[in-house]
């Protein structure tokens, strides 16, 4: 890569949510934000499918549910960089899902210690500051639809 040019990497989450409260699982053995709890589902887009589509299979891969992508609902699609040093972006899409079928259960244990639900307004510690303010706006009807992180003029 040259130095004006860098690589985007798309990426969905899905928060499982039922009586005011969402389904987190805190990551382990992965490199990054160890320790930290984070969105029941997530993970990069592949090439041949759309964000939604990676949203349901990434469900069906972390939590062993099935979801309609139909019921999955956008709280917001977020750029996002980390640093000054710009060698990448992610542009992430975030989404809720309010049914679903089969008990969500850890199906990567060597990647997530614990899946937990917790009140939307007592988020646990620690958690990535982007993914705690779109947690904080799944029922916020005036949270952006597009957003940012990292940036000086973050939305």
């Amino acid at each position: 890569m040259t130095e004006h040019s860098f690589a985007l990497i798309p990426a969905s989450y899905v928060y499982l949510v039922r009586d005011e409260q969402v389904l987190l699982q805190r990551r382990q053995n992965t490199g990054y934000m160890d320790g930290h709890w984070v969105a029941g589902a997530a993970g990069h887009v592949e090439a041949a499918e759309s964000a939604r589509e990676a949203a349901v299979r990434e469900a069906y891969e972390e939590l062993g549910v099935r979801i309609d992508a139909e019921d999955l609902e956008l709280i917001t699609v977020m750029q996002r960089r980390n640093g000054d040093a710009v060698i990448e972006q992610r542009v992430d899409w975030f989404w809720t899902v309010r049914r679903w079928s089969g008990d969500p259960v850890v199906q990567e244990p060597h990647k997530a210690s614990a899946l937990e639900w917790f009140p939307l307004t007592e988020l646990p510690e620690p958690m990535p500051d982007y993914e705690r303010r779109v947690v904080r706006g799944i029922d916020d009807t005036t949270f952006p639809r597009a957003t940012s992180s990292g940036f000086a003029t973050d939305v």
